[in-house]
């Protein structure tokens, strides 16, 4: 099974409910193949010589897709923009800027490719339990982008104070992802870690070698650990927060779907993080309860009363030997958990399947899918559901290049702040 064989295999709308009217932002339709938003937006920036920090949008779209946001530009240019892979429509004026909470939802077109008959009939007879029953609402493998072989959070050593730790994690943990010149760096790093002068004197020019180049300068008996992990891009660190704070709900839907459901309607699915459990059939009552149903993303913010909730959360970050009070970022404070919630389970809306020969893979079948997904949730948990639950060998889905529906995993980190990332 493949997705995204070409940028037309997966696209992406947004849809808003906000209308234009009056006021200092300009608002733009932004159509792009092949990009990421956030190059897109710094093209944007650089042609109209525009500061980046008058810019926003709701959500981060995929690079490898073709897709349809929204943008807003303080004091921005009323007219439209042209490149070779986006093109940027004036739409409107607003009184404020354009952001997540503004993204009602996103409606998704699909092409699955190079799938068996076997694989296709399975997806056939799951999307009338689809349509009825929803989706678990799992952050997805695209959010865990940061998590190296260790499969460690940098954000826990970072919320424990241990600032070497999560320093290493950073910059020299191998990267499955990880490929030539990189892989060449982290190593650099590793075999002279400690021996920053020399390390220093090894890296090539870089925003890596511009936090040695920190170390470097301090005593040798006295390594500056936290002032260079502070010296990381702000978007990056925010990337970290969220990372783990996405696993930690993520474990907290887990346990809350094994207690609320009986073991046989539940089917553990491969995600990145390790297996998660999938419902099948549901009643319609217990379908809406668990839609109904938002838990708390965790973080020391969060004041909760004694009872099943709390005991929930203390009972996932038990896991990783932590307590909610220390669910926090004591340095530097330019960056924070999220506060909010997020629905246990999701509708499924204007689901429609199409099927048909695959003509890039010879003997194989393709699958075409129309769908609209609540803000925030991640078409790739469909596909998931759709060809692994119930599959005796879960289908191969790489969804590593498909950060949050979004951009590559560095530029996650913008939505890092927000309790949704579309």
């Amino acid at each position: 099974m493949k997705i995204k064989r070409l940028p037309e295999d997966f696209q992406v709308e947004e849809l808003t409910d906000s209308l234009w009217g009056g006021g200092p932002y300009a608002v733009y339709r932004l159509t792009k193949r092949s990009l990421g938003t956030p190059e897109a937006i710094d093209e944007i920036a650089r042609r109209w010589k525009t500061q980046r920090r008058r810019i926003s949008y709701g959500g981060l779209k995929d690079k490898h897709a073709r897709t349809i946001q929204y943008v807003s530009i303080l004091h921005g240019a009323r007219r439209n923009l042209s490149a070779n892979n986006f093109e940027l429509e004036y739409v409107g004026q607003r009184d404020q800027p354009f952001t997540p909470q503004d993204i009602a939802s996103n409606r998704f077109k699909l092409v699955i490719r190079d799938l068996s008959n076997q694989a296709l009939e399975r997806a056939l007879r799951a999307l009338p339990e689809v349509q009825s029953a929803g989706l678990p609402n799992y952050f997805d493998d695209q959010r865990f982008g940061s998590v190296g072989v260790s499969d460690e959070f940098i954000a826990r050593s970072w919320c424990l104070g241990d600032y070497e730790r999560a320093l290493w994690l950073a910059l020299a943990e191998p990267h499955p992802d990880d490929r030539g010149d990189e892989r060449q760096q982290k190593q650099i790093l590793r075999d002279h870690w400690g021996r920053w002068v020399e390390c220093k004197a090894a890296l090539e020019r870089s925003h890596r070698r511009s936090i040695v180049t920190y170390l470097a300068d301090k005593p040798p008996d006295r390594p500056d650990y936290r002032g260079a992990f502070s010296r990381i891009k702000v978007d990056l660190r925010g990337l970290y927060l969220s990372a783990f704070q996405s696993h930690l709900w993520n474990r907290m839907l887990d346990k809350f779907l094994r207690s609320e459901l009986p073991a046989d309607r539940l089917v553990d699915v491969p995600l990145r993080m390790g297996p998660a459990p999938f419902f099948a059939e549901l009643d319609g009552d217990t379908s809406q309860r668990l839609q109904a149903t938002n838990l708390p993303l965790p973080s020391s913010r969060l004041h909760l009363d004694s009872g099943p909730m709390f005991d929930l959360i203390c009972g996932v970050l038990a896991e990783f030997g932590m307590e909610m009070r220390q669910l926090r970022v004591k340095y530097p404070r330019d960056s924070f958990f999220s506060k909010g919630e997020r629905a246990a389970a999701i509708p499924i809306r204007g689901l429609t399947c199409e099927m048909a020969s695959d003509e890039l893979y010879a003997g194989r079948k393709k699958m075409l899918l129309n769908f609209e997904l609540p803000r925030g949730s991640y078409a790739t948990v469909l596909v998931k559901r759709l060809f692994d639950v119930g599959a005796e060998t879960p289908e191969s889905t790489d969804t590593r290049h498909t950060p949050a529906e979004g951009a590559h995993p560095e530029a996650e980190a913008d939505s890092a702040a927000t309790a949704s990332d579309q």
